[in-house]
């Protein structure tokens, strides 16, 4: 990889040497000055530089990708092909939102979207960026979306020799007495170096003078620093100033300088200068300690009496304006105090030089050192940031999928900077610790977005200090929806009830299905379940509304064509793939009197609905004299059908009737002269419906005598006969399978009656109200309505239970009609209970005798 990059864990022969070139040997850290000197001990050289380069070679391990630059590179410097080392392809960079992301790194970096190439995008000073820090490197997050994926980069930046060595001052004044005894030392003020590394090691040097030579620092004690060491006593009368020039050079190529000027003025001052008790001062103070708190007292004493051994406390005037601002120091007591805010994060040390000088009038000075460590507390909230959301996650998304990227730290050390993440509430998610202070936020159960469509997710870190701070953030998951519910209908079945000559396009019914999914695929359509009915497609019949749901009726329905129309409607949602079910319609056809009754063609005689009958004058009361008949397409009562004489208005009474049931018409009274020879009589046929319909049937009856009847031939005679003797047979087989299906009859009846005693029905359900028993005959044979009878239950009564019976003709049609009109009501209706309450073997025996009549 180019410019010393490397990928994974791994390090090239290039990125190890370009560490040997570029690290420095030896990278103390102070926030005060400090000064700087490179030793000469080979050992101790390889030590470091070995310790150094397991130390990056560690670093690198836990990235996943490495780069190096040297500071101050210009805009468009290459850096590395960072999307061909990542594994990615240039066409996808765009598509999948790859974008880098750099915490308070402003925009240092910059990555060509067109070719992958890494490069610098504005200055970088190391210097700026990271201090004095050993090491320095700016951390990249590649974020690519689609699906998400999050890589780390590691540009480390290297240090060039850019900024020469600075004193505090271009100038310093030293005020120093005769009599001095030699060897005597006097501290500087070393100078500082912004480099770190080789190129931040000081050496120093003094121009040629009789007086003075440099004291170099050490670097394993730290009592003493720079400063000047008396080599030749000073005179005042013989040289009162000095002037020297302090040069510092650091170790870079090319080396920079930096001076100072020292003017020593010779001072004619007491013997005795004060001596501190000790020369170097350790102290360690709590951050965040409220001002006025006590660092140190220090003490020095003095041999001279009087004003030569009174001393006054003070700064050193080379020392640092932060430490004048954060301490301060009683003249007289020599206590040192907090004057500021003392924050661990700022600085965590401070150095203090502090002179005690005597009150002579040459006044003498002593010097030490007080070294302030500050410790760390826990004064520093965690920070948590969602780095990058992928929302909304799809309910049907599979357990680990990555939904956030989340970012921690803490300002503080050690234990108080060590932070863990938690999640509040319980949800269906759990957090991932991915690379150091960073985590995921990835799906730990499957999701329903129709019990639960969103979550509130709480994350919440926590450091390990004490007590611990905590700081949350917080992130609505909305969950989307997949089409995973098909339409539902209330009950699988529904029972329709429409009366038949509806208008064509009447809505007899509404289907409605619900879908517990949202938008489009919650969205339901309806449709028919196309089938043939009969020679015809269902869709001839009814057809449904798509969006509301609405059946509706196409065409008139006709209860004699058609009782039962059964078919399915069908919901489907809008979803991809679309989901479905099915609902059935009973829809029963319920009849209307809309068919007027229809005269059946007589067995002989006339035709158009006109009897002509012969009757002789000399027969008795109750002579049958022709039967009417009729028959009504309708069904139930509105088929059931009456007949009653007409007479036109001042006509004479007539000697014949109608049976109301029969049709059947008789005489009333024996017949005589004074009866018309020509009777016309107007049978009306009427139905029960509502309105009720009706048909006129016309009867000529003759009156002849006895003699003038004509006799029905031999060879029709014969042919009856032999008619009975054949229906005698057929009878007796006839009357057995009648007596059996009769005592089955009774037997069910006897059961239900039971069954209904033992469970009487309450008040607002479906129960047996009264069944009527409606009796009717039409010549002889049995006649039942196909009207198909339902029962339906409504909250305002009990239900009717209506029974059809209709019985066969009797020759004696007047005694039959008189036990007609004598059991039921006018309009023939008889009470079921009392039907029940005659005696079972009397009925039996009725009947029996009857069928043997009828067949005799």
């Amino acid at each position: 990889m180019k410019n010393g990059g490397c990928s994974g864990t791994g390090l090239t022969d290039q990125k190890i040497s370009s560490y040997r070139q570029t690290r420095s040997l030896i990278t103390p850290k102070h926030c005060a000055h400090e000064m700087e000197f490179s030793l000469g001990g080979g050992q101790e050289s390889q030590r470091l530089l070995l310790s150094f380069l397991l130390l990056t070679i560690w670093e690198a391990g836990n990235s996943q990708l490495h780069y190096s630059i040297p500071e101050e590179a210009k805009h468009g410097t290459f850096v590395g092909r960072i999307a061909q080392d990542l594994g990615l392809e240039l066409a996808e960079l765009v598509p999948r939102l790859f974008r880098v992301v750099s915490k308070d790194r402003g925009d240092l970096l910059e990555v060509n979207l067109q070719n992958g190439i890494l490069f610098v995008n504005s200055r970088i000073d190391r210097e700026a960026l990271c201090g004095r820090s050993a090491e320095c490197s700016i951390h990249l997050e590649v974020i690519v979306d689609r699906p998400l994926q999050v890589f780390h980069v590691e540009v480390e930046v290297r240090d060039v020799n850019d900024n020469p060595p600075v004193f505090p001052a271009t100038q310093k004044n030293l005020f120093i007495a005769e009599y001095r005894p030699l060897d005597t030392w006097f501290p500087l003020e070393g100078a500082s170096d912004a480099d770190i590394g080789t190129n931040a090691l000081l050496t120093y040097r003094l121009s040629p003078n009789d007086y003075f030579s440099l004291e170099k620092p050490s670097n394993i004690e730290r009592v003493k620093g720079l400063g000047l060491v008396l080599r030749k006593s000073l005179d005042r009368e013989e040289t009162r100033e000095i002037s020297l020039l302090l040069t510092a050079t650091d170790g870079g190529k090319p080396e920079l300088t930096g001076t100072v000027q020292l003017f020593i003025t010779v001072l004619d001052a007491n013997d005795n200068a004060p001596v501190f008790d000790r020369s170097l001062y350790m102290v360690k103070l709590p951050e965040n300690v409220p001002n006025g708190t006590l660092v140190i007292k220090v003490n020095a004493s003095d041999l001279d009496e009087g004003v030569n051994g009174d001393i006054i406390y003070s700064f050193s005037t080379d020392i640092s304006p932060n430490v004048k601002y954060k301490f301060h120091i009683d003249p007289v007591s020599g206590q040192i105090i907090v004057n500021g805010h003392i924050d661990f994060e700022e600085c965590k040390s401070y150095e203090i030089l502090i002179e005690g000088t005597d009150k002579g009038q040459l006044p003498l000075s002593g010097h030490c050192k007080v070294i302030v460590e500050v410790e760390d507390i826990n004064d520093n909230v965690p920070d948590l940031e969602f780095k990058s959301l992928s929302l909304p996650i799809k309910e049907n998304a599979p357990v680990g999928t990555v939904i956030a990227l989340i970012s921690v730290s803490d300002r503080d050390k050690g234990v108080n900077g060590q932070v863990t993440c938690s999640l509040l509430p319980q949800v269906p998610f759990k957090l991932v610790s991915t690379f150091k202070n960073y985590y995921s936020l990835v799906l730990d159960s499957t999701l329903d977005r129709e019990t639960t469509a969103e979550y509130k997710v709480v994350v919440t870190a926590r450091d390990g200090g004490s007590p611990s701070l905590w700081a949350s953030a917080s992130v609505s998951v909305e969950v989307a929806d997949v089409n995973d519910n098909a339409p539902a209908f209330a009950q699988p079945e529904y029972t329709v009830f429409v009366k038949e000559n509806n208008p064509p396009g009447a809505h007899i019914f509404t289907v409605s299905a619900v879908d517990a999914d949202a938008q489009e695929n919650a969205l339901v359509s309806y449709s028919l379940v196309e089938r043939r009915v009969g020679e015809r497609a269902l869709s001839s019949y009814v057809s449904v509304h798509a969006e509301s749901g609405k059946v509706y009726a196409l065409q008139p329905l006709d209860h004699e064509e058609l009782e039962l129309l059964q078919f399915q409607v069908s919901a489907r949602d809008a979803g991809v793939p679309a989901l479905g079910s099915n609902v059935t319609l009973q829809v029963f056809v319920l009849d209307e009197n809309d068919n007027t009754p229809v005269l059946l063609e007589p067995e002989a005689g006339l035709s158009g609905g006109v009897v002509s009958p012969l009757v002789p004058r000399s027969v008795a009361t109750g002579h049958l004299v022709a039967k009417v008949r009729a028959v009504d397409a309708d069904s139930g009562y509105n088929a059931w059908l009456s007949y009653e004489l007409q007479s036109a208005p001042g006509s004479a009474p007539t000697p014949f009737r109608v049976g109301l049931y029969t049709g059947e018409i008789s005489t009333t009274r024996a017949l005589d002269e004074a009866d018309a020879p020509r009777q016309r009589l107007l049978v009306l046929v009427k139905d029960h419906g509502e309105p009720a319909m009706t048909a006129t049937a016309t009867v000529l009856v003759s009156l002849v005598e006895s003699g003038q009847v004509p006799k029905a031939p031999l060879r029709v005679s014969t042919s009856i006969r032999a008619s009975d003797v054949a229906l005698v047979d057929v009878n007796v087989y006839l009357i057995i399978a009648i007596c059996a299906v009769s005592s089955l009859l009774v037997l069910t009846l006897l059961l239900y009656l039971a069954l209904r005693c033992s469970a009487l029905p309450t008040e607002g359900t479906c129960g047996s109200g009264k069944p009527m028993l409606v009796c009717s005959s039409a010549v002889g044979s049995w006649s039942y309505s196909q009207q198909r009878r339902q029962r339906v239950c409504s909250g305002e009564g009990q239900p009717k239970t209506d029974l059809m019976a209709f019985s066969p003709s009797l020759s004696d049609s007047r005694d039959r009609e008189d036990q007609l009109q004598s059991s039921g009501d006018s309009s023939g209706k008889v009470s079921f209970p009392i039907l029940f309450n005659l005696n079972f073997h009397t009925l039996f025996i009725i009947t029996f005798f009857r069928i043997l009549f009828i067949t005799g």
